[in-house]
């Protein structure tokens, strides 16, 4: 049996922590035969490095850069020392770390001498978070009497084009590169979040890449299991700091969980199911600090349950743009133009609604990419503030509600159940909530809706009490 595990920055956040991962590894061991553990950087590292890499070309103080490598090094030798017991292991580690450290180092002063930072230099300094913090639990598990090694992620075979920030992968070398290993017993510790392109460069995945990292390690592998041990004990019903009364959900679909993941659940993310999905690999989600717990189970069945809801999730920080025109009615590709325009910039649309007049297209973006859609639909479709119907212009007005939250009701129940969009809301309704859009994906397993900001935690609490508290 091979089980990849993968635990997050809170479940790496101290030395104690760490060597309680390498227990939980150690544990797993016993009754495995193969272990295979993915890393992400200690907590709160990787905000250091954006901030510190930013610090460096805006600012371009050396002694800021001073400042920060002694914090660096402080929260890993600590780390080190309280993590492993053994001098000698210590010593070792602590000689890889000093290495790291001192390249990191060295590049952010190249940053701030230069006044310059690239999407790849920029990407070379966000990988030292789980550079560093791999050794340490490699260390850890050495220490418990476990034999173990430490590789980064294009190390392990995580190969990527050379998009930087944002790197997909090209191809998969993990079974050759890590069944030699595990044959010997060893455990691989692997640095989540970051490859490698074919010149050797380093990459990030993105947002969630140490998740996607270990489910990509456990597609190549073709593991019975792919672990994702957290600071929650699984998926629940909603965010329980919103509900009290949420609960875990002991069993989820794959599709379910990645429309939780994409609208708003916090647990995993959505891409990081798609391998996993691929190859019927379940996917179980575990507490680090409960490792009795048994956590949520994602796999292929679509359990329907007594609740038709599953679960009630939501996406803050979002806005809403509404495009008018009635010069968008039967001009086909209009609606190609108005994405391609905003993909040009970088702008991730989160949730889409047409009329059926055609003369209106609603879109929800995240509040930071506004601007940038504004300035694309303005240098696509032109100043439409001020056109008339006369100009024939395709896009007469653009407004724009920041003050808005998306609201997403989950359930596989939900496919084919009769009335469950009216019921859905006129709990809305009820909670004294106006719903401003509405969208349906075609797996039927979700309905999102768009509502303002101020009646989120009503409208969250009285759905998760009609659907799921008294169901």
């Amino acid at each position: 049996m091979t089980t990849v595990m993968k635990f997050g920055g809170t479940s790496v956040g101290s030395g104690e922590r760490i060597r309680n991962v390498a227990k939980i590894v150690k544990n797993r061991k016993k009754d495995d035969e193969n272990v295979v553990v993915v890393v992400s950087a200690m907590s709160e590292v990787t905000n250091a490095l954006v901030n510190i890499s930013q610090q460096a070309l805006d600012v371009r103080d050396i002694a800021k850069v001073n400042t920060f490598i002694k914090f660096i090094k402080e929260k890993h030798f600590e780390a080190i020392e309280n993590a492993i017991k053994s001098e000698k292991i210590r010593e070792e580690v602590k000689k890889i770390i000093n290495g790291r450290i001192d390249e990191l180092e060295k590049v952010l002063i190249g940053v701030a001498y230069l006044g310059e930072l690239t999407p790849k230099s920029r990407d070379y300094i966000l990988s030292f978070g789980e550079r560093l913090s791999a050794p340490i639990l490699s260390g850890a598990l050495i220490d418990l009497g476990e034999k173990s090694i430490s590789l980064e992620g294009g190390e392990a075979g995580i190969i990527t084009d050379n998009n930087f920030g944002n790197a997909r992968v090209k191809r998969l070398e993990v079974k050759e590169r890590l069944s030699p290993l595990l044959k010997e017993g060893i455990i691989p510790v692997i640095t989540g979040f970051i490859g490698n392109t074919e010149e050797g460069y380093i990459t990030t995945l993105g947002r969630g890449g140490s998740d996607y990292s270990a489910s990509l390690i456990g597609y190549g592998l073709d593991a019975d299991i792919i672990e994702i041990w957290t600071d929650v004990s699984g998926v629940y019903t909603t965010d329980p700091r919103l509900v009290p009364t949420a609960k875990r959900i002991p069993k989820i679909s794959y599709i379910e969980a990645m429309e939780l993941a994409y609208f708003g659940a916090k647990v995993l993310h959505p891409r990081t199911i798609e391998p996993a999905m691929e190859k019927n690999i379940p996917i179980l989600v575990k507490n680090t600090f409960d490792p009795e717990n048994e956590g949520t189970l994602i796999t292929n069945d679509m359990e329907m349950s007594d609740s038709i809801v599953k679960a009630v999730s939501a996406i803050k920080n979002v806005a809403l743009i509404n495009i008018f025109g009635a010069g968008m009615v039967g001009v086909s590709g209009t609606a190609a133009r108005i994405f391609k325009a905003l993909g040009e910039e970088d702008v991730n649309v989160i949730l889409i609604s047409q009329g059926s007049s055609e003369t209106n297209i609603s879109l929800v973006v995240g509040e930071d990419d506004v601007e940038k859609a504004l300035k694309a639909l303005k240098r696509e479709f032109g100043d439409f503030g001020k056109k008339t119907f006369l100009n024939n212009n395709l896009i007469r007005d653009v407004s724009v509600d920041k003050d808005v939250c998306v609201i997403s009701v989950v359930g596989a129940g939900m496919r084919g159940a009769k009335g469950i969009a009216g019921k859905i809301f006129t709990t809305v309704s009820e909670s004294g909530a106006n719903i401003k859009m509405i969208a349906q994906g075609s797996s039927e397993v979700n309905i999102s809706f768009v509502i303002d900001e101020e009646n989120l935690l009503n409208c969250v609490k009285k759905l998760h009490e009609k659907f799921i508290d008294n169901q």
